[in-house]
């Protein structure tokens, strides 16, 4: 719905006086229209004598409450999917080039969670970060040779599994694993999540991914994530942007996990198993970014280490007597 205003303010008075309180009339929610000043003619901003135009002019103008994603802003002027638009048009602009997701979440979710009030422990935690990185990186180089010999030998290449993970301040970054499933199996079954992508997962495995995903191992290349800066040892874990949006819009707290970075291991890792419902994992997620301390930290990280020992113990034990 368009309205500009072409004419002299005295010949188009009545008729001006009219369409605006028919505009007036109707119900915002249903009537799905948006108006900008941006389609005015110049004259029409002009202030009246009496005010009372203008107030209804004013009060006809939903703005928007979000700022449009970057680069965009001369673009969406008036939306209104209800009215035939001619060629060349705003609708059709926006539908050929709509916003990217990664521009969604900066605009959103990640400018709440950039406005979130920093604290100190975030800055002793990514000290902690650095010199565990540090040292698990040249205690588990060695394994981690070994690892990429055997899988080079057994499944080809590539041996290092890349995926796009949404991180800190809604931040995208590619996350490193040793590939555990075959060839393709990203496209087969990325669609799914949870306990369905559990059971999908178990098809595709290869023999060496087997191990590595029991042992856990197969999480060493993710040391160099940590340094980099992109994760933390402790956290929520990782998510593929879709489904960061998706869970967004089904629970209205979960862009609170853009406030920290995402880790190796959390809260929910340790005290659930991965079959655990999202709703039950963000709960744990959520008190880890309000509780989170060096303590918290430091007993993540041994129940962590303690788990996978144990572990891998067990996949070299199954390996061995060919369960």
């Amino acid at each position: 719905m368009l309205i500009r205003l072409a004419e002299p303010w005295g010949s188009a008075l009545p008729e001006l006086e009219a369409v605006a309180e028919r505009i007036v009339g109707e119900e915002a929610p249903g009537a799905g229209k948006r108006l900008t000043g941006s389609h005015l003619d110049p004259r029409a901003r002009e202030p009246l004598a009496d005010g009372g135009l203008l107030g209804l002019e004013e009060a006809s103008v939903e703005r928007p409450g979000v700022p449009l994603a970057p680069g965009r802003r001369g673009d969406l002027d008036v939306v209104d999917p209800g009215n035939a638009q001619p060629a060349g048009s705003t609708i059709e602009r926006v539908t050929a080039a709509p916003p990217r997701l990664e521009d969604t979440l900066m605009r959103g979710y990640s400018r709440l969670a950039a406005e979130s009030p920093h604290r100190r422990i975030d800055a002793e935690l990514r000290t902690l970060d650095l010199l565990l990185g540090i040292v698990f990186g040249l205690v588990l180089l060695p394994v981690a040779l070994v690892i990429a010999v055997a899988a080079l030998a057994t499944t080809g290449r590539p041996i290092l599994y890349h995926g796009q993970r949404v991180g800190r301040s809604g931040h995208f970054f590619d996350m490193l694993k040793f590939r555990t499933l075959r060839p393709g199996a990203e496209e087969r079954i990325g669609q799914y999540l949870g306990e369905e992508l559990v059971r999908r997962t178990e098809a595709e495995l290869t023999g060496i991914g087997r191990f590595l995903k029991r042992s856990q191992l197969d999480e060493i290349p993710q040391l160099w994530n940590v340094l980099r800066g992109d994760m933390s040892f402790v956290g929520p874990r990782p998510i593929r942007p879709r489904f960061f949006a998706e869970l967004a819009d089904e629970l209205p707290a979960y862009w609170q996990r853009l406030v920290v970075r995402p880790g190796l291991t959390g809260f929910a890792q340790v005290r659930r198993g991965y079959e655990t419902s999202m709703a039950e994992k963000l709960a744990h997620d959520l008190e880890w970014i309000a509780d989170r301390s060096v303590r918290l930290y430091l007993r993540t990280v041994v129940l962590t280490g303690a788990r996978v020992v144990r572990q891998s113990v067990g996949a070299i034990w199954s390996r061995g007597s060919g369960s």
